[in-house]
């Protein structure tokens, strides 16, 4: 298994790059910074569901699309997180 791609590749190599926006354009249209959007482009921010919502409706998509990449990304780099303090929690009943 590998690693599932960041959302922010998937947001420049399959509509930022195809329509020929630029990172300031598309971030103007999506009514956020270009700092923004660069950060999660290049990885180094995450979707958030308000995110979602101004991706979906500029590239008619669902936020729902970009929710499940961010939660595939952020699941697969908790892979490692050491949990052997978790106990198991069994009902009363």
């Amino acid at each position: 298994m590998h690693d599932p791609p960041h959302p922010g590749e998937i947001l420049r190599e399959l509509y930022l790059e195809p329509l020929g926006l630029s990172v300031s354009a598309a971030a103007e249209a999506l009514g956020i910074s270009r700092v923004t959007l660069s950060r999660l482009v290049n990885g180094k921010a995450g979707v958030s569901a308000e995110m979602a919502i101004r991706l979906a409706r500029a590239f008619d998509t669902s936020p729902d699309l970009w929710l499940g990449m961010q939660v595939e990304q952020d699941l697969w780099n908790a892979r490692d997180t050491d949990v052997r303090e978790v106990r198991t929690l069994h009902s009363a009943a």
